[in-house]
């Protein structure tokens, strides 16, 4: 496509048309305060799928509404999520090496692959509740970790995931025990995604 623009405004025949070189890109991109390069990440598929402005417009209006009608302020308004994370393996990254080294620059990393997930919250006025995080395995192990902050919750499962289990023991020991004393209304209002351990009978 570049290279039929191109040619096009020089006004050449196509057997003699100009071609782009190949620094052209970063060139353009240069030329356009509008426009920047940056790395790409991993986004879900089902994720992307969901994005709709309607959509999105319609839930922000329903958590509006609920405040509204609750009388909920801003601290008493809290989000949480969970994230997993594979021990010892680290994301895409720039780092400097030396200009005579071809190819990227790789990183070696540990073997040890368990998956762990980090449970947390946040208000709306910006306080987060102590994290919870899920190790992979039978039994808890103090050798697992070293000097932990003492209000951290720590939980295991098969593997390393949230199950209902622990989605109803985060409700009852960390959700309601830090922020029932810090309720500044009558309500508290939990916003959460649909992951199957936030929809069981007993976390509802």
């Amino acid at each position: 496509m570049a290279d039929i623009l191109l040619s096009a405004r020089a006004g050449s025949p196509t057997n003699a048309s100009p071609t782009v070189g190949e620094n052209w890109v970063c060139k353009f991109v240069n030329r356009h305060e509008q426009l920047q390069s940056k790395y790409t990440r991993k986004y879900d598929y089902q994720r992307a799928l969901c994005e709709d402005p309607k959509a999105i417009s319609d839930w922000f209006r329903l958590v509006e509404n609920t405040r509204a009608n609750y009388g909920i302020p801003d601290e008493d308004v809290y989000n949480f999520d969970e994230t997993g994370f594979q021990m010892g393996v680290i994301g895409t990254a720039k780092v400097v090496t030396g200009s005579q080294r071809a190819g990227k620059a790789l990183v070696t990393q540990p073997g040890n692959r368990e998956w762990v997930t980090a449970v947390e919250a946040i208000n709306a006025s910006g306080w987060a509740l102590p994290p919870m995080i899920i190790f992979a395995g039978k039994m808890h192990q103090a050798a697992w970790y070293d000097a932990l902050p003492p209000q951290w919750t720590i939980a295991v499962s098969e593997n390393g995931w949230t199950t209902d289990k622990i989605g109803l023991v985060w409700l009852q020991t960390v959700f309601n025990k830090h922020t029932k004393a810090r309720t500044v209304g009558q309500y508290r209002l939990l916003i959460l995604d649909g992951h199957g351990s936030h929809a069981t009978p007993e976390f509802d």
